[in-house]
């Protein structure tokens, strides 16, 4: 469980407290607040904090005051242009703040993202849990044949129970000596190491945890990178959680994001060329396109 039952007991007073305010609140995400949805096998996300909803993002764009008489269709038009036309300020006028407990491989690949505001637990200063990120059996996957950054075939079998148990028991050894560096004993004249050197040893699928905040923009920019089906698993499923999490704070703006960023292409100009010459009725061939055989691909991969 990613959660301790002191916890669970936290979030639950957390979410039974009730404060009156004068700010807009969009109502899918109070509802989020505080829950903590389980990622990996000991992972979380969730929501602590967040400003503005679908109409913050409006009003800035009309740099008005209140709503004014604008209908919500003509809100969702307003958001659907402003994404359509790559237009940022707007959106980064709503923020979130997200608990995030992650692998903590996965956090030097999501830092990455120097967009946000982040403080991490310090194991300076405290002592991280015995708790590893040991994948499941249909996430093992060999090294890809094709793509130095990517998997290939899951493996199977004996080889897949080999490797999980060279996971768990070298992260289960890493700890043991983890704890044994950092308990003193003075009988035997052990003083115990620094806990900022003790934690070199710790293997890179230990657990950590951070808050993460960051504004509606800069969040679309990490979840179209990450939520996109060539993420590396392991941060995509994050990534996943966090887009249903926006889905229910901004919904018109999660629309157009999806419809505009996930489900739609960028073409270059080449591209824009050879459709034309296409519709024409034109048979045109890589050699015949000015694209090179990298583009060439990718642009068959998506038009055919």
């Amino acid at each position: 469980m990613p959660l301790t039952p002191e916890q669970t007991a936290e979030i639950e007073a957390q979410r039974a407290e009730r404060s009156e305010t004068l700010r807009t609140t969009a109502p899918g995400m109070e509802a989020r607040l505080y829950t903590a949805h389980e990622v990996l096998d000991h992972g979380l996300v969730r929501v602590i904090d967040y400003m503005g909803d679908d109409a913050a993002i409006c009003q800035a764009a009309r740099v008005s005051y209140g709503r004014g008489t604008k209908a919500v269709s003509d809100d969702r038009g307003v958001i659907r242009y402003l994404m359509r036309h790559w237009h940022s300020t707007p959106f980064e006028m709503c923020e979130v703040k997200f608990h995030i407990k992650l692998p903590v491989f996965v956090a030097r690949q999501w830092i990455r993202h120097r967009t946000a505001n982040v403080n991490e637990y310090s194991a300076r200063y405290s002592i991280l849990d015995r708790e590893f990120y040991i994948p499941a059996p249909d996430a093992l996957a060999a090294q890809s044949t094709v793509n130095n950054q990517g998997r290939g075939e899951v493996l199977q079998g004996a080889e897949a129970q080999r490797v999980l148990d060279i996971l768990r028991d070298d992260a289960m050894r890493a700890y043991d000596h983890y704890e044994d560096m950092l308990t003193p004993d003075e009988g035997a004249g052990k003083k115990g190491l620094a806990r900022e050197l003790a934690r070199m040893n710790l293997p890179a699928n230990v657990y950590t945890q951070w808050y993460w905040k960051t504004d509606l923009h800069n969040l679309f920019h990490f979840l179209r990178l990450r939520a996109d089906h060539h993420a590396q698993y392991e941060i995509r499923v994050y990534a996943e959680t966090m887009c249903e999490i926006v889905k229910d704070w901004v919904p018109a703006a999660y629309e157009a994001f999806e419809d505009y960023r996930l489900g739609g292409q960028t073409l270059s100009g080449k591209a824009v060329e050879v459709l034309k010459r296409r519709l024409a009725g034109e048979t045109v061939t890589q050699e015949t396109s000015g694209m090179s055989k990298g583009e060439w691909r990718e642009f068959v991969g998506v038009w055919g």
